[in-house]
């Protein structure tokens, strides 16, 4: 059963849905210009439907529209300039290292318009070849641009005839992936699991959920249809991401030494019936997000009373033995909020969705991340401390240098374009991203040779030939952002007999494609060992110093609220969605630093530590932010405020020992005003339970200030040797 719902719910979701999309923008031109005798016109048109479909990145209505737009339109300036220097070897290789450099810089600015530079790079690579006369060429850009219009029309009619379809999609996997989150943190009630290693897999996690909720929050709150008007649909999604952020920040706060508690519980077996209630809690989630993806009203399939009591009860059995059993008292009221706020996301279902005001809606513009075109940001990007930058240069002058090399060798034409298009599709401003891209590739190109092959030399039926192409096709492009092994492997065989009903020897193909991409894959491997190598471990600091200001930043706001300032839940949302931002960069330079060689990881240790000693802190931060907006202020007094200032001391110390960014992102203000409060009841059991977690993140940030001081030294040390050998060689 749940086989077929994962099966189902694909079928539901933005992956098939994109697939389908690019799939009829790209087939039916092909069909229709062939019923009529014109296969190359055909293809032709799918060529520009197919660059246009691929800038068409999930977003925000207006940002689609202005991605494909600008797609259609700088890829017919690409076209007109190529095809009018590529008579010449000289000339070309020019024009490839200039377009190929700004193109590539095209990134500085977000991700969609780093998309739309790599369709107009694929444009460019497509017309490298000298072979159309001058009465053709302009057919060609019209059967471009008649292609590109038609997938726009394709998009933006489905946009507008089901207007909610695509957040209705990312909102589920959104909702999926804090699933997994919670499966992961259920893991730390097994004895069996190694913890390290399970919290390198929730910093992992984590950054996939913050990589979908900016796709929500990008989708929703850039239009102004979801919010401003009292649709129910619009308002119901709305309400329930803003549910599944609280959720998700909840079941951060959920965060102890469980190290500690392995030790103090794992002797009782109380723990595991913890993890199956929260296994039970992502069942429901999962259940959630495929009703929603169904564009079904989600039904509650479980009911948690019973768990949860029988939770208290064999704590109460604790409780009995003289255990001291605070901290699992305090998992299950965690718990109880989890569950009460998958209950509002379900009694949103029945209730009068306007009715329901919240403080998200009505603020939503803050919470939207702005990627403006600025080209101030291109010109201060243009120094080699810029990834971006190394990047670009990386590629232009590996693009350019192999075709001119390849040219004056007289290599085949097709290779010289297959190696070319391999290169772009791999090379990758890290090291690590174009080892894994590159062997993916290879694998499936090798596999998918064999497979396309074997169709072509036993099937003869055209009809089935193309039906075959049409599922290869639709495929591929609904498992791109799924699994890029698979997808490349359909593709292949669509690719092959695509070109048997141009006559082609497939055979011959096959085997020069996977040569092509063996060489290709060869080059953009070596080049980035050689050419401006973009090394993650000497780029880090900035990271760990946003990092850190953001969870300072987190901190202060406790002492803002025990003084007596009014915190508006925007204004506390804003600072934790700092956190979660600067978490996700960190993590993901911390795995970009993983797959690097074993002689550049020199800082790995440090490092896993500080990711991980900062994703404590910032669940435990969140956990005081919880308390200290809930708890009567009175429940504090002066050694809370002591306390404070300790932290905030070490982050702060931790701050001033990285070397301050000339773009820093986000704004470090060193907070000197401290509340006066009461002397300390001994009586108050509250008091104690909020000393005792202010004295462990008051351990943990002395921690974070001990390491990062740790990898300073180290590292200062390491860049005086390298010097040295440099002096020395």
């Amino acid at each position: 059963m749940e086989k077929t719902k994962e099966i189902s719910n694909f079928f539901y979701g933005q992956y098939f849905s994109e697939g389908l999309k690019i799939t009829i923008g790209c087939i039916v031109p092909v069909l229709v210009s062939a019923t009529l005798g014109h296969f190359e016109i055909g293809t032709l048109i799918s060529l520009g439907a197919l660059l246009v479909g691929l800038s068409d990145t999930p977003g925000a209505p207006s940002h689609r529209r202005l991605g494909m737009l600008s797609t259609a339109i700088l890829c017919m300036i690409t076209y007109v300039i190529i095809i009018h220097v590529n008579f010449s070897i000289t000339l070309t290789t020019v024009v490839i290292a200039a377009l190929s450099f700004l193109f590539a810089m095209f990134a500085i600015f977000n991700a969609r318009a780093a998309t739309v530079g790599s369709m107009c790079t694929l444009m460019m690579l497509f017309n490298v070849r000298h072979e159309l006369l001058d009465t053709e060429r302009w057919l060609y850009l019209l059967c471009i641009a008649t292609g590109g219009a038609w997938y726009m029309l394709i998009s933006m009619s489905i946009l507008r005839v089901r207007p909610y379809r695509i957040a209705q999609q990312e909102l589920s996997e959104s909702i999926r992936q804090v699933a997994d989150y919670i499966r992961l943190k259920a893991n730390f009630y097994d004895p069996k699991i190694d913890i390290d290693n399970n919290y390198l897999k929730l910093i992992e996690k984590q950054i996939e959920v913050h990589k979908h909720q900016e796709l929500v929050r990008d989708i929703l709150f850039q239009s102004k249809r979801s919010i401003k008007d009292t649709t129910k649909i619009g308002r119901f999604l709305t309400l329930i991401f803003s549910d599944i952020v609280d959720l998700f920040e909840q079941s951060m706060t959920t965060q102890y030494d469980y190290n500690a508690i392995k030790t103090t519980y794992g002797q009782h077996g109380v723990l595991m019936p913890f993890k199956h209630v929260l296994i039970k809690l992502t069942h429901e989630m999962d259940n959630m997000a495929y009703a929603i993806n169904a564009n079904k009203m989600p039904k509650p399939i479980y009911q948690f009373e019973h768990d949860i009591e029988r939770l208290r009860e064999a704590v109460d059995k604790l409780d009995k033995k003289k255990v001291n059993t605070i901290p699992l008292k305090k998992i299950i009221i965690n718990i109880r909020s989890i569950v009460r706020y998958i209950e509002n996301i379900y009694s949103y279902s029945s209730s009068k969705i306007t009715e329901i005001p919240k403080e998200e809606i009505d603020s939503a513009s803050q919470f939207i991340t702005r990627d403006q075109i600025d080209w101030k940001k291109f010109r201060s990007n243009l120094s080699l401390d810029s990834s971006v930058f190394r990047h670009a240069l990386r590629m232009s002058i590996v693009l350019s240098g192999t075709y001119l090399i390849l040219s004056l060798i007289s290599f085949n034409a097709n290779g010289i374009y297959w190696t070319l298009l391999t290169i772009m599709v791999i090379l990758k401003p890290g090291f690590g991203l174009t080892q894994e891209r590159n062997l993916q590739r290879l694998i499936g190109t090798v596999i998918g040779g064999v497979i396309g092959a074997t169709i072509v030399f036993t099937i003869h039926d055209p009809s089935i030939r193309f039906v075959l192409l049409i599922f290869f096709f639709l495929t591929a492009y609904s498992l791109f952002r799924v699994n890029y092994i698979i997808a490349v492997m359909f593709m292949t065989p669509y690719v092959l007999i695509m070109l048997s009903f141009h006559g082609m020897n497939t055979i011959e193909m096959a085997k020069e494609r996977i040569f092509d991409t063996f060489l290709g894959g060869v080059i953009a491997f070596l080049s980035n060992y050689i050419i401006f190598p973009n090394w993650e471990s000497v780029q880090f600091r900035g990271n760990m110093r946003n990092l850190l200001i953001a969870n300072y930043n987190y901190v202060a706001q406790a002492i803002k609220v025990l003084d007596g300032e009014n915190l508006s839940i925007t204004a506390y949302k804003l600072k934790r969605k700092e956190v979660y931002i600067a978490s996700a960069n960190m993590g993901s330079t911390f795995q970009r630093m993983l797959t690097e060689p074993k002689w550049r990881q020199k800082y790995t240790k440090e490092i896993n530590r500080f990711v991980i000693l900062n994703h404590i802190l910032s669940s435990y931060s969140a956990n005081l932010l919880t308390q200290v907006n809930q708890a009567d202020i009175k429940t504090f007094n002066k050694e809370h405020v002591k306390l404070l200032k300790r932290i905030l001391s070490e982050l702060e110390k931790a701050i001033t020992l990285l070397p301050q960014l000339a773009d820093e992102e986000i704004h470090f203000k060193i907070n000197e005003d401290f509340p006066s409060l009461h002397d300390p009841i001994e009586s108050e059991e509250e008091s104690k339970l909020i000393t005792e977690q202010l004295l462990f993140l008051s351990k943990i940030s002395g921690d974070l200030h001990r390491v990062t001081q740790e990898l300073m030294v180290r590292s200062q040390e390491v860049e005086k040797n390298e010097k040295m050998k440099l002096i020395d060689g």
